[in-house]
């Protein structure tokens, strides 16, 4: 039988051990203070950010904690920046104790604000 999947942040964190939830909390005030006016909601099963559109969100598996810039575009354009890290297409993946540089993770977070803005404008 599967858990269900966590309804708020704090559950999500809660079930984490400690290790994890230590690290993924940091991730999320930096992110809070990076973005202080998105809201903050749980999608997927992760605790996840929005403004003007998805933003980005974080998660743990097994062995590494996982930040979710979602945008291939802004990992592209910080690629120097996040060399020598595990990247995917939209992902950093981190080990707990070895937590990315807050100065980075601002960075990452104002870029997709810049590009959400930039997208929404577009619409308009």
């Amino acid at each position: 039988m599967t858990s269900p999947m966590p309804e708020t942040t704090s559950a999500f964190l809660t079930a984490l051990p400690v290790a994890q939830r230590q690290a993924l909390e940091h991730l999320r005030q930096v992110i809070i203070a990076a973005a202080p006016n998105a809201e903050e909601y749980v999608g997927y099963g992760i605790p996840a950010f929005r403004q003007d559109g998805a933003l980005v969100s974080f998660g743990a598996a097994k062995a590494h904690c996982a930040f979710y810039v979602q945008s291939p575009a802004v990992m592209e354009a910080y690629a120097t920046e996040l060399a020598g890290l595990d990247t995917s297409k939209g992902t950093v993946r981190f080990a707990p104790e070895r937590p990315l540089p807050d100065e980075l993770v601002i960075r990452l977070v104002q870029a997709r604000l810049a590009e959400n803005a930039a997208r929404k404008a577009k619409k308009r």
